[in-house]
């Protein structure tokens, strides 16, 4: 076929075509389909949509478009070797020719893939940003070009372009340099998180200036936020899992655990297999084969718990994740909401867990402070925290505050800690004003203490320290001594997160702020939440545990017994393709499957995600699974199914 334009129209029009009997999908889901036709025409794009909304497809459907009509290959950026492995599998379970090129193959496998690449052979070709601007690469890019055979240029992951982002890479950067090279190529760039600095860095260093952006909402409904109080977090994770992320037979959800240290995630991880948990560590400490063999077992098993720092997770496209917990505060929003993002791909309910107090805010405060960042960006990193930490002591509505953060606003969710149980709040402004009072005066002294100090002096504590500095005889000694420490701790969060006090140096000495300043004078109330009890928490418990049934737990019997033995075989076909099981076919498309019990091939019209290629390779086999196993547990499709409900 010979190259030809398009127009958007026709671009969509044939994009339907692909989704349909590629993907197996009879419609576009939310800003796809206008993409499909700008990216499809040739016009470059930005696009911001959340984990698990369809981002792959915005370029794979108008690579596959332009391939069709003769304008060549695409060129995908992505930074995983991990992830370019399940995408390009993926593709070619579809019938979609693509490759890889990295660090996993051989140089013979290498050499072969790029003949594929000149002779024409490839629709896509996944490859690393640091291997796309060698000058060996660019110049075959070059000769592509030349012979108007490079169709698309699609940059995943595009937020590794900015150092504002959570995942910052600098050989990102560089490639600023293919808009130089291929005029008139399209690029798309996407993301599933960038604030507005991290948009500005993604559009100025990837030259996007004149591109269309794209900006679904951040929204992810199926997710439910909780943040807890820590107090022996722990603990509080294993009854987190025991309540809500355990099935009836006793088998446990697959979940991810987040921790800011290497030696933090050894420890969390030996304690859950102690508990009688299948979790794995993972983290940049261990050997790359023990990583890639972990991370191998999270993504084909099911029921896995991966205890990790943030190097895990990127390009995770595991869609039964049911919980993502943290143990540690983030760094900022856009960790959170990312990290956060990788629970409930497949639109089933999740829970994103985390565990907050005040030494995470200190720790965070302090990486910082000793960073050697320059003053401006450590005055933005600081902000960043602050509007983190303003999350995790609101009483309103996680998710509307979320959402706020990258400019969308929404309405109460009602699927929140804060919306399902509103905290109790009590008047702290006295409270507030007496430990600002008791830092200032502990300045005057010279010099400048931490957090467990200045509670000392408000709680009358005599401790050695505070006798050799004879703060006794302070103004403030004993004015707060009603409290206990860990109401003090509380009331020195929320002025952290108002912004009205810092931790500084080593020591981690606190310090006044001029948002101080209306509090003491009476100007600003502050109100605290008040401390949930282990009732609070057990309300509503059924419930919960109800809405993170799986889908599949409320389908009849028969049903049941025929999702069981297509998972049973799905997972046969995936080992042998050495696939994760959502490769072959999402747990969607094995109910919706269930739920019609098909009888012949006629029956598998219009069962998504099962395209044309995949319907032909696996069509026989899947119409067998379902006889044997409708068979054996009960009457077929239209006969009275009362009895097996």
């Amino acid at each position: 076929m010979g190259a030809a334009a398009l127009g958007p129209q026709q671009a969509l029009a044939e994009g339907r075509r692909v989704l349909a009997d590629v993907f197996g999908y009879e419609a576009f889901r939310g800003q796809q389909a206008d993409i499909v036709a700008h990216v499809g025409a040739g016009g470059d794009a930005l696009v911001l949509m959340p984990t698990g909304g369809g981002k792959s497809l915005c370029y794979q459907i108008p690579a596959i478009v332009r391939q069709r009509a003769g304008l060549g290959v695409t060129i995908v950026v992505s930074p995983l070797i991990a992830l370019m492995h399940d995408q390009v599998g993926a593709l070619r379970e579809a019938g979609v020719e693509a490759a890889y090129l990295n660090s996993s193959l051989t140089p013979a496998q290498a050499a072969q893939v790029e003949q594929r690449l000149m002779r024409g052979e490839l629709t896509l070709l996944y490859a690393a940003p640091e291997r796309i601007v060698t000058p060996r690469f660019l110049a075959r890019l070059q000769a592509l070009h030349t012979a108007g055979r490079l169709a698309l240029l699609a940059i995943d992951e595009a937020h590794c372009v900015s150092q504002w982002g959570h995942d910052f890479r600098p050989e990102y950067r560089e490639l600023g340099v293919l808009a130089e090279r291929f005029a008139g190529v399209p690029r798309i760039a996407l993301t599933a998180t960038a604030d507005a600095l991290t948009r500005a860095d993604i559009v100025a260093y990837l030259r996007l200036q004149g591109a269309r952006t794209f900006v679904a909402s951040f929204d992810r409904p199926n997710i439910r936020y909780t943040i807890v109080e820590k107090d022996h977090a722990l603990r509080q994770l294993l009854r987190f899992v025991a309540e809500e992320h355990t099935l009836p037979d006793g088998r446990h959800d697959a979940g991810i655990v987040y921790c800011a240290s290497r030696r933090k995630v050894d420890e969390v991880a030996a304690r859950l297999q102690a508990a009688g948990l299948q979790a794995l560590p993972y983290h940049a400490g261990m050997d790359a084969a023990t990583r890639q063999r972990h991370q191998d077992r999270f993504v084909r098993e099911d029921g896995l718990i991966m205890v990790a720092t943030v190097a895990f997770g990127m390009g995770i496209d595991k869609p039964d994740v049911r919980f993502v917990a943290h143990l540690d505060l983030p760094k900022n929003i856009e960790g959170y909401y990312q990290e956060t993002g990788r629970a409930g791909r497949d639109g089933e309910p999740a829970n994103a867990w985390m565990a907050y107090g005040l030494q995470d805010v200190v720790q965070q405060r302090r990486l910082i402070d000793e960073s050697s960042a320059d003053d401006a960006f450590k005055r933005v990193l600081r902000t960043k925290l602050q509007a983190l930490l303003a999350l995790a002591e609101s009483t309103g509505c996680r998710r509307q505050q979320l959402l706020a953060y990258f400019g969308e606003t929404s309405a109460p969710c009602g699927n929140c800690d804060n919306c399902l149980q509103p905290p109790q709040t009590w008047d702290a402004t006295e409270e507030a004003r007496k430990m600002l009072s008791c830092i200032y005066r502990l300045q005057q002294t010279g010099t400048a203490f931490g957090a467990g100090h200045v509670i000392d002096v408000l709680r009358g504590q005599a401790t050695d320290k505070v006798r050799a500095h004879g703060h006794e005889r302070l103004s403030t000694w004993a004015i707060g001594r009603q409290h206990d420490e860990a109401t003090w701790r509380r009331v020195l969060r929320q002025l952290l997160a108002l912004g009205a006090v810092q931790v500084a140096g080593e020591l981690h000495t606190l310090h006044l702020l001029p948002a101080a300043r209306p509090i003491l004078r009476g100007e600003q109330a502050v109100r605290l939440r008040q401390a949930r009890s282990c009732a609070d928490g057990a309300r509503g418990r059924a419930e919960r545990q109800a809405r993170n049934l799986a889908s599949e737990a409320r389908l009849p019997l028969q049903q049941r017994e025929v999702l069981a033995a297509l998972k049973r075989w799905r997972a046969e076909v995936a080992h042998a393709h050495d696939l994760p099981a959502y490769v072959i076919f999402h747990d969607a498309t094995l109910r919706a499957l269930a739920q019609r019990l098909p009888a012949c091939e006629a029956d598998l019209d219009g069962i998504p995600g099962l395209g044309a290629n995949k319907r032909a390779a696996y069509g026989a086999e899947v119409l067998r699974v379902v006889a044997e196993a409708a068979g054996a547990a009960g009457p077929r499709a239209g006969e009275p199914l009362q009895a097996w409900a």
